[in-house]
């Protein structure tokens, strides 16, 4: 028992001095932990009261030495640190723990095994503690420090920045303040000061991309919580402003500049301003259209004050009864106004050639045009030898030019707007004003298509519809007229110029009142050794119309015009019409045509009209349009193709044959006066007469009977089947006639909104389809007749020709017969008396 005694006492000695030992060392490890996260929590504390960093190069420097020491100092403790941290490790290897803590009740003594497990606890959350507070430390540091070396970086490149871009903007600053002031330049040195200033705005590039970068680099300071000193922060502030200020500078010297250019310069509409005297005032809107301020009567208007009196002037020739020669005097009135009958058509296309109008559809501005029409009246100036006031005339071309094609005053026109209103008022042969204008929209072939034509039709069809005219002349539909036109090229997708002339030589009802305005120009200055009938005038000056139904009768252009007679006598006989005085074989063919026609009855010349122009108007005309389209091909287009051939024919026939219509002064037993124009003689037309009626029946003999024979019963046919038609179509109608009554059920039902529900809604749209099929219908069924009213007319016109064929071939055997048998002496004698 003794020796069991002294065993147990001795293993009981050495746990007792194990578990002293084991005591003291993890009591000194606990305590250097503790000492450790102490320090660490110190120093995290010292480090996060740092103060932000500066905002200028030397606050940043300094934070950064003192950083940097504090740095040192933490790595100086990093070795210690490391060897309580390892001797932890090895003592937590030594003296691993894996039983989770528990709470021990009061008065209950603790085991050495459980203490031994509590020390190994207490120093494993111990190191763990001070290990991250050493990572996050040394981690925070290191983030200054790099935070503070990019901050330095930064505002390194910032002062650098700030010194050149205070140099660059004093600099420029120089410059502007030796800008001399635009009232002070010469008005021929405005544009290069105007280049001068934008190739300057150009070189300051460099400075606003500067200006840029700068912001930019302050910009991510304030979002790295950087924020820039007092100093820096007004320096700053100051550069952006002297640049703000150096901007607008530029821009305000600029506009300056182009202002005065604007007003001033070359192309400026400042030389305009003379155009109108006090207290009229010209004056620009936004879009460079001039108007005119009365600052008498306070107001505005679109139109020259000498434009207001010039349209005033027009109106004492509205009781001219022919609307043709109404428009074409008016327009001699506008064409003498703007001094556009000095102008030649070759002074016209060097000007269109030297501003470089080429394309027709391609708009132009007002600047534009008055660049034009001040070089045109410049080269007249010039040409002519002829004192010109330039602005006035400018002016005012310009004023009617924008009445006719920019009335709403948009600003803008196209080229062939610009063209056609100078070429049709120009001082040119009628037919080179046909081709040029053709030119105009022709193709590279030579050729136009309905598009192209139609667009030139429209464009010259605002002339007459400026002065009120239009309706005289097809009205602004110029689709009736493209189809005449192409009439002479049957069945061909474009015309060449010589279909193009042969149609305009016949003046159609659209075009007709430009060959008008050139007879008007060529009779102002003739004489005529001839007394007026009515008003007794003598000589007659201007037109003369001879009577060819009296001998002796003439007659002058403003009582012929304006329908006056001779004490209450009315005129029912065939007018001949001469704008250019008269030749002795005109005499005696006029003598002839007279002598002829006293054979004749009133009957027969009023079945016999003769239209002095081609109408263009057709029944299956669809609505007007304001635009130049071309229209579809109707279905009828080859019927009246060949009804048109056919009527051409009839009246060449009659014209050869000296068949002139009856024109009446007095409104109720004429024709309708609007609907016809006078015959008139032209010297160079009128050379080949003597001997037209020859020519005709030379023609007549030759031609084939039986294919005239064809044609009448082929159009016979064609009558027959639309009379068919028609009869289809009325059948069709007295049908739809029975829908009226659901019709009005279907009205009526409209302001109920909960009668018949869906039902109703059905008969509803049912019934307005069958009133569009009724309208459609009826609209069908007048066209129908209309056409056959012109089929019938046309027949018997064809007829008529036969008849007076065959008439004229007797009556010229017969004459000849008696002339060469019976009565050769009364012949002769006839033919010298006449």
């Amino acid at each position: 028992m003794n020796l069991c005694w002294n065993e147990i006492k001795r293993k009981s000695h050495n746990i007792r001095a194990r578990l002293e030992a084991f005591s003291d060392n993890s009591g000194k490890l606990q305590l250097s932990l503790q000492e450790i996260i102490e320090w660490l929590t110190a120093k995290d504390e010292e480090l996060s009261e740092q103060l932000p960093i500066g905002g200028d190069v030397g606050a940043v420097q300094h934070q950064r030495e003192f950083h940097q020491a504090f740095m040192e100092d933490v790595k100086s403790r990093g070795p210690f640190i490391y060897s309580i941290l390892e001797s932890a490790q090895a003592f937590l290897t030594q003296h691993p723990f894996q039983e989770p803590e528990e709470t021990l009740t009061d008065g209950k003594e603790v085991s050495p095994r459980r203490r031994i497990l509590n020390a190994s606890r207490s120093v494993w959350k111990q190191a763990n503690v001070a290990s991250d507070l050493w990572e996050k430390l040394t981690a925070r540091c290191v983030d200054r420090h790099r935070h503070m070396e990019r901050t330095l970086e930064r505002l390194l490149q910032i002062q650098a920045a700030m010194e050149e871009l205070a140099g660059a903007l004093e600099q420029a600053e120089g410059v502007r303040d030796a800008w001399e002031p635009v009232g002070d330049l010469f008005i021929d040195s405005l544009q290069d000061h105007i280049d001068a200033t934008k190739l300057f705005k150009e070189e300051l590039t460099q400075v606003k991309e500067g200006m840029k970068h700068i912001n930019d680099l302050a910009h991510q300071l304030a979002i790295s919580d950087v924020h820039l000193s007092m100093e820096n922060a007004r320096a700053l502030e100051h550069l952006n402003n002297r640049w703000k200020v150096l901007q607008g500078s530029i821009e305000e010297r600029l506009k300056q500049l182009q202002d005065a250019h604007r007003d001033f310069g070359p192309g400026s509409q400042h030389f305009l301003s003379s155009s109108v005297q006090i207290p009229w005032e010209r004056a620009i809107s936004p879009n460079k259209v001039p108007y005119y301020i009365n600052h008498q009567a306070q107001t505005t208007c679109w139109d020259h004050p000498k434009m207001i009196e010039l349209y005033q002037a027009l109106a004492d020739l509205n009781n001219i009864k022919f609307s043709a020669y109404r428009t074409a005097m008016k327009l001699r009135r506008v064409q003498k106004a703007l001094r556009l009958d000095l102008v030649s058509l070759s002074g016209l296309s060097e000007v269109f050639r030297e501003q470089e109008v080429q394309q027709a559809e391609r708009l132009m501005d007002v600047v534009e045009v008055i660049h034009g029409l001040t070089a045109l009246y410049e080269k007249l100036e010039e040409q002519r030898s002829i004192l010109v006031n330039i602005p006035l005339s400018v002016d005012m071309c310009l004023n009617w030019l924008l009445n006719v094609y920019d009335s709403a005053r948009n600003g803008k026109m196209r080229f062939l707007s610009f063209k056609m209103g100078l070429v049709c008022l120009c001082n040119a042969d009628v037919q080179e004003k046909y081709k040029y204008l053709f030119r105009q929209v022709s193709g590279s072939g030579g050729s136009t298509d309905q598009r192209h034509l139609s667009l030139l039709l429209h464009e010259a069809i605002q002339i007459p519809r400026q002065l009120g005219e239009v309706a005289a002349f097809g009205g602004s539909n110029v689709e009736p007229s493209v189809r005449s036109c192409f009439r002479m090229a049957p069945g061909k997708p474009s015309i060449e110029l010589s279909h193009f002339l042969e149609w305009m030589s016949l003046e159609p009802q659209s075009m007709v009142w430009l060959p008008v305005l050139h007879r008007v120009t060529a009779a102002e200055s003739t004489k005529h050794q001839a007394k007026c009938y009515i008003c007794k005038q003598c000589p007659i000056r201007g037109f003369r119309y001879r009577s060819l139904k009296q001998f002796n009768v003439d007659i002058c252009q403003t009582c012929f015009l304006t329908g006056r007679t001779s004490k209450g006598k009315k005129l029912h006989y065939p007018i001949m019409e001469y704008y250019t005085p008269t030749t002795s074989g005109e005499r005696m063919r006029d003598f002839a045509k007279t002598l002829k026609n006293k054979f004749r009855s009133k009957q027969y010349f009023t079945k016999h009209p003769q239209r002095g122009y081609l109408p263009v108007q057709s029944v299956l005309e669809a609505e007007s349009s304001e635009t130049p389209c071309s229209s579809p091909r109707l279905p009828h287009a080859d019927t009246h193709s060949r009804i048109e051939h056919y009527a051409s024919r009839l009246a060449e026939m009659e014209n050869q044959n000296c068949s002139f219509f009856t024109d009446s002064l007095s409104p109720d037993e004429s024709l309708d006066e609007d609907q016809y124009l006078l015959r008139h003689s032209s010297p160079a037309l009128d050379q080949d007469s003597p001997c037209g009626q020859h020519m005709l029946l030379a023609h007549l003999e030759h031609q084939d009977k039986e294919q005239l024979q064809h044609t009448l019963a082929r159009l016979e046919n064609e009558n027959r089947v639309l009379q068919s038609e028609y009869r289809r179509l009325k059948w069709k109608h007295e049908e739809a006639a029975s829908v009226p009554m659901l019709t009005e059920a279907g009205e009526d039902s409209l302001g109920s909104p909960t009668a018949g529900g869906q039902q109703d809604e059905e008969l509803l749209a049912e019934a307005r389809v069958l009133r569009q099929h009724k309208t459609r219908l009826e609209t069908r069924m007048q066209i129908l007749e209309d056409h056959n009213k012109q089929l019938e007319s046309q027949l018997r016109r064809l007829r008529e020709l036969l008849l007076q064929f065959f008439a004229t071939m007797l009556y010229r055997d017969i004459g000849r017969i008696l002339k060469i048998s019976c009565f050769p002496q009364f012949f002769e004698k006839s033919l010298a008396w006449s």
